[in-house]
């Protein structure tokens, strides 16, 4: 059985990772938190907050820096605008419904607003200036994962199996793609990507998928990850993880497939490698980082594939995706601990603990730091004193 899976089947507070998924007896053992003599000390500028966070549910609202703003929401419909420098609340809404928010997708900006999806199958746009919700769209599915935004279009990844381009103005449906979804899937979907005129997701049944943005016209599919074994668990192979482009490649990662790079130009694999993730890539522009099924986290060489080195130090932790601040890659945990990684050799340089709510999502760069967000709606931005 795989790792990943037993991470999320056996870990209570996580429950809900796979949809539809039975009960699995064999327990996980999570590696201890490694023993670190930090090189530095992160100093605290300042402190905020927005509403309950995201708890222990699968939202992923990654805060997002554009507008000279920070902005931040919790699954419960709150929605803050934080003045970046001082952390004071410039504007804030509740998200007015009939039904729980369940915000679970962004944030991302563009046009003037900020776009949230929902796990009500909604998608929410607001006013980057005065937080004014200006429409919100019903779409087929969850939306689980940050829009893309091209073309005056707000294109949104469903767990349904559909991307659907919203006209950015008024949210109406200009164009909807249909690809095939499994019986069962790992809760989680693709967020698309833009360039050059496609549009690029991964799709829950092992496909890098591509489309002309401008009329939603599917061009190519490529697989990442092929079905193999005796059981629905074992032939799992959603690609999740969000595309990332670099210069004239694409790289895409599956859970049960493989890291791939793939020739824009052509759609044809350039390399390939025997890895598992379902998380997002990092990149310095000439390296890859991925975190595994396992929490093992490895660098890869961009131009050949080649593994330049592989940490397991961190297994089972329930690591988010990586980051990369300064020469560093970072990953925070599910107990709340920050990793300081150095890029070239893989070595630990500085650990943090920072809330024990953990985290869902890695901290974002923003001008003179960079920005976290714990589980329970805490939100700091902090500086590097090295």
């Amino acid at each position: 059985m795989k790792n990943m899976l037993k991470k999320a089947l056996t870990a209570a507070m996580f429950a809900g990772i796979l949809a539809g998924c039975a009960s699995e007896e064999d327990t996980v053992i999570m590696a201890p938190v490694p023993v670190v003599q930090s090189e530095f000390t992160p100093s605290t500028e300042w402190k905020a907050s927005v509403g309950n966070g995201v708890g222990q549910y699968y939202s992923k609202l990654t805060p997002e820096y554009a507008y000279g703003k920070v902005f931040v929401a919790s699954r419960d419909g709150v929605v803050k605008a934080l003045d970046p420098e001082t952390g004071k609340t410039l504007w804030e809404t509740d998200v007015e419904s009939d039904v729980s928010a369940r915000l679970s997708g962004g944030i991302v900006a563009a046009y003037g607003q900020i776009f949230i999806g929902s796990e009500n199958g909604r998608v929410l746009a607001f006013n980057e200036e005065t937080g004014e919700q200006n429409w919100t769209a019903e779409v087929d599915g969850e939306v689980l994962t940050s829009p893309a935004t091209d073309n005056n279009f707000v294109i949104v990844h469903t767990n349904s199996g559909m991307l659907i381009a919203l006209d950015q103005v008024t949210g109406e449906s200009k164009w909807t793609i249909s690809t095939e979804v499994p019986n069962l899937t790992l809760r989680g979907n693709s967020t698309p990507v833009t360039a050059s005129g496609g549009v690029f997701w991964g799709t829950a049944n092992g496909r890098l998928a591509a489309a002309i943005v401008e009329r939603g016209q599917l061009i190519w599919q490529q697989p990442i990850g092929m079905p193999q074994g005796a059981t629905e668990i074992d032939r799992l192979v959603d690609v999740d993880a969000s595309p990332l482009i670099l210069g004239s490649n694409l790289y895409i990662i599956g859970y049960n497939g493989q890291l791939t790079a793939i020739d824009l130009r052509s759609g044809k694999p350039v390399w390939k490698r025997a890895f598992s993730s379902a998380t997002d890539i990092a990149s310095d522009g000439s390296r890859l980082y991925i975190v595994t099924e396992q929490d093992h986290l490895v660098a890869f060489d961009a131009r050949s594939g080649t593994e330049l080195w592989n940490n397991d130090q961190l297994e089972n932790r329930l690591l988010t995706a990586p980051t990369i601040i300064n020469q560093y890659v970072v990953v925070g945990d599910s107990e709340g601990y920050l990793h300081w990684i150095d890029r070239s050799s893989g070595e630990f340089v500085a650990q943090q603990e920072v809330d024990s709510s953990g985290f869902a999502v890695a901290p974002i760069t923003i001008p003179g730091g960079y920005v976290l967000m714990t589980r329970n709606g805490d939100v700091k931005k902090l500086t590097i004193s090295e």
